[in-house]
């Protein structure tokens, strides 16, 4: 075939891939439709209320009824709020859990939706695909920090307590007698916090390498009065240099950081003999195939080379892990050359991580 020759268009398919491609156009809209639901109140106007008509939604919220009036049917559209046959519209108790209850569903969703990405980050993340050198989480500004904190903190606040902490053989006894614990990649303190709330005799640090997350985190410890934690603007590299934590927590970090094989050198020197370190990453398997059977795929490689492969590219001589890099046997044998002989896996059910408990 000639350069200037085309294959035939199938027309049928010609429509199918047209449609799958304006259809993450909608998605797209559609997210940033839920991001001002969320900014500006709307859902939280519709909760426990029943049936409402846009002039009612607009007076709970207070805002403008035509305005309202658009983003109610788009939703209905979207298939996200109920819209009745005498042009009422509701929210129903499952759209309460992923968009509104923060505090107490394991659901909610509404904190990934950050309303598009600034046009100076886009700018740096295509000069990324140029230059193999990728945006810390400090260059992704401070919308991707309140992001990250708002997509990872329902499993801080609700689950981490009750039910993992105890999973983990003698922990819980170890931090209620003050025993000594980090939270490396601490991101905006939710975790470090919600460990120092409900073991106030504990010591309790967070090292991040982002001075903004780390201000993030200072504001929210300031908040809830939370005197026993230490917050440092610092990476897993930087740790103690003799046994020091009983408890050492990387959640949803390895797979950013430039060089993870680094910090787990370091977490083995910092940690104490009969310690545990509590590992949270993505649910991967290491195959394309076989993870492809997860309709969210996509999407994890979209926050992988918006956010995490970013970060995981952004120094010299990086690994470039990224998203879904760090899956169960890499991750069992890289601990394993860093000195660690114990490793156990959790799945508690949380549907993009699994829990890995490992000890000297």
């Amino acid at each position: 075939m000639s350069s200037t020759e085309h294959a035939v268009v199938d027309p049928d398919a010609l429509a199918k891939y047209s449609l799958t491609v304006w259809s993450y156009k909608q998605g797209e809209m559609v997210s940033l439709m839920i991001h001002l639901g969320d900014r500006l109140g709307l859902y939280r106007a519709m909760t426990d209320r029943g049936p409402l008509t846009s002039d009612q939604v607009a007076e709970a919220a207070g805002l403008n009824e035509r305005f309202v009036r658009e983003w109610l049917l788009g939703q209905a559209a979207a298939h996200l709020l109920l819209r009745h046959e005498d042009g009422t519209f509701e929210l129903s108790p499952e759209g309460r859990a992923v968009l509104v209850d923060e505090e107490s569903s394991l659901s909610f969703s509404a904190g990934a939706f950050r309303g598009g990405v600034e046009h100076d980050v886009i700018e740096r993340l295509a000069d990324s695909f140029r230059t193999g050198v990728g945006l810390t989480y400090q260059d992704q500004g401070p919308r991707a920090a309140a992001g990250l904190a708002r997509m990872t903190g329902p499993w801080s606040r609700i689950a981490l307590i009750p039910t993992i902490l105890p999973a983990l053989d003698g922990v819980q006894d170890k931090l209620a007698a003050g025993g000594t614990v980090i939270d490396v990649g601490c991101g905006s303190g939710v975790t470090i916090t919600t460990i120092a709330e409900a073991f106030p005799s504990a010591r309790c640090v967070g090292y991040d390498p982002s001075a903004i997350a780390i201000d993030q985190a200072r504001e929210l410890v300031a908040a809830r009065g939370a005197d026993n934690v230490e917050l440092v603007v610092a990476g897993g590299e930087d740790l103690p240099a003799e046994p020091t934590f009983d408890l050492v927590l990387t959640f949803d970090c390895l797979h950013d950081m430039p060089h993870p094989d680094r910090t787990m050198a370091a977490i083995r020197r910092a940690i104490r003999d009969d310690g545990t370190w509590l590992v949270k990453d993505i649910r991967s398997s290491g195959s394309f195939d076989k993870d492809r059977r997860n309709p969210m795929q996509a999407l994890m490689y979209g926050f992988s080379v918006a956010s995490c492969l970013q970060s995981a590219m952004s120094a010299e001589g990086a690994m470039g892990l990224g998203t879904v890099g760090l899956h169960k046997a890499k991750l069992e044998a890289m601990v394993g050359e860093a000195g660690f002989t114990h490793f156990t896996v959790h799945d508690f059910d949380d549907a993009a991580n699994l829990y890995y408990e490992v000890r000297p």
